[in-house]
C-alpha cells in the first residue's frame, strides 16, 4: 500500500504501538481508535465494551487493524476477568466488522486484519501444529474461536479478512517477556515447571513485519500463525536468555507454586504450544530473527 489510511484499534498496546510507529515512519496515515472524545483528526471514537464505533471515521480507510483486547496475563483469572478477556475481543471485533460491512462499497477498506492468538490450538504437547489444526479445548481456545467468528460481517461483505494468530512476543515492554527480562537481569531467571513445554515465540520486529506483509499482500486471507519457524522448549529459551544476558539461570519455579500464584492462568504458562507458521512462510515472508538468541538481542 502506498500512502494508505489505516485505522488501528489497540494502538496503545505493545504490538499496536510498534505497528503504528512503523506505518507512520513510512508515510502512511494511522487513525487510532480511542475510547474518549477524539482530540485530533487522526482519532476515531469507539467503545468496545458497548460494541459501538464511529463508522464514519472508518470511511475511506484502506485497512482496519484490530489488536484490542484485555491483557491475558495482566491479572489473575477471576470469573469476572475471564469475561472481560472474552468480551473485550468479541464485542470490539463485532463492532468493527459490522461498521466495515455497513459502509458504502466504495468506502470500505480493502482488508480487515484482526488479532487472534496461538491460544487457539490449546495444549499441543510435542505435536507441531499449523493453521490447518482444529481448535483446542479450554478457555483460551474458545475465546479465539469466538474472536475470529466475530469478524464474519466484514468477510461476508467481501472485505479481505485476515487473522493474525500471534505467539509470545519477545519484547521488554510487555507480555510474557516483559516480566522475564527483569528477572533474568537480576539473576533470578529459570525454567517454569519442568521446562519441557514448548513456547512459540516471535520477535517484535518480525511481528510488525508480518502484520505489514499480511496487510500488503493481496490474496492472503484467513488464519496465519505469527510465530518463529522453530518453537523451543521453556528450558531451551531459559538457557538462551541466560547466555545472551550473561546471567545465571539456576532458579526453577515448580508447577505447584505457579498454580498457587497464578491460578487458572498457570495452565497457559505450563502448557505446551508447538505452533509453526506454515502459511506465513508459504506466502513468501522471511523472518529477520528466526532464532531465539537473535530475537532476544533485537529486544535489547
Amino acid at each position: 500500500m502506498e500512502h494508505a489510511r489505516i485505522a488501528v484499534a489497540g494502538a496503545s498496546g505493545l504490538i499496536g504501538s510498534a505497528l503504528a510507529r512503523s506505518l507512520t515512519a513510512d508515510g502512511h496515515t494511522v487513525l487510532r481508535l480511542v475510547r474518549r472524545a477524539p482530540r485530533s483528526e487522526d482519532e476515531v471514537r469507539w467503545d468496545p465494551g458497548r460494541g459501538t464505533v464511529d463508522a464514519a471515521g472508518l470511511a475511506g480507510c484502506d485497512a482496519v487493524v484490530n489488536l484490542a483486547g484485555a491483557g491475558v496475563g495482566d491479572r489473575r483469572w477471576t470469573d469476572a476477568y475471564k469475561e472481560l478477556i472474552r468480551s473485550s475481543r468479541v464485542r470490539g471485533t463485532t463492532a468493527l466488522a459490522e461498521a466495515v460491512a455497513g459502509l458504502p462499497e466504495d468506502a470500505r477498506p480493502r482488508v480487515f486484519l484482526n488479532g487472534s492468538a496461538i491460544g487457539y490450538y490449546g495444549e499441543t504437547g510435542d505435536r507441531a501444529v499449523d493453521e490447518d489444526a482444529p481448535p483446542g479445548e479450554g478457555f483460551l481456545p474458545q475465546v479465539c474461536v469466538e474472536w475470529e467468528a466475530a469478524a464474519a460481517p466484514a468477510r461476508e461483505a467481501g472485505v479481505r479478512t485476515v487473522f493474525a494468530r500471534t505467539g509470545l512476543v519477545v519484547a521488554p515492554g510487555g507480555g510474557a517477556w516483559g516480566r522475564l527480562f527483569p528477572l533474568f537481569r537480576a539473576g533470578l531467571g529459570g525454567r517454569l515447571g519442568n521446562g519441557r513445554q514448548y513456547w512459540s515465540y516471535i520477535a517484535l520486529h518480525d511481528e510488525v513485519a508480518a502484520l505489514r506483509h499480511l496487510l500488503d499482500t493481496e490474496g492472503l486471507s484467513g488464519p496465519f500463525n505469527l510465530t518463529a519457524p522453530e518453537p523451543l522448549t521453556n528450558r531451551e529459551i531459559t538457557a538462551a536468555m541466560a547466555h545472551v544476558l550473561r546471567r545465571p539461570a539456576v532458579f526453577a519455579v515448580p508447577a505447584p507454586v505457579l498454580r498457587t500464584v497464578l491460578g487458572e492462568m498457570a495452565g497457559d504458562v505450563l502448557g505446551s504450544a508447538r505452533v509453526v507458521p506454515a502459511r506465513l512462510l508459504e506466502s513468501g515472508f522471511r523472518f529477520a530473527f528466526p532464532r531465539i538468541e537473535g530475537a532476544i538481542r533485537a529486544a535489547l
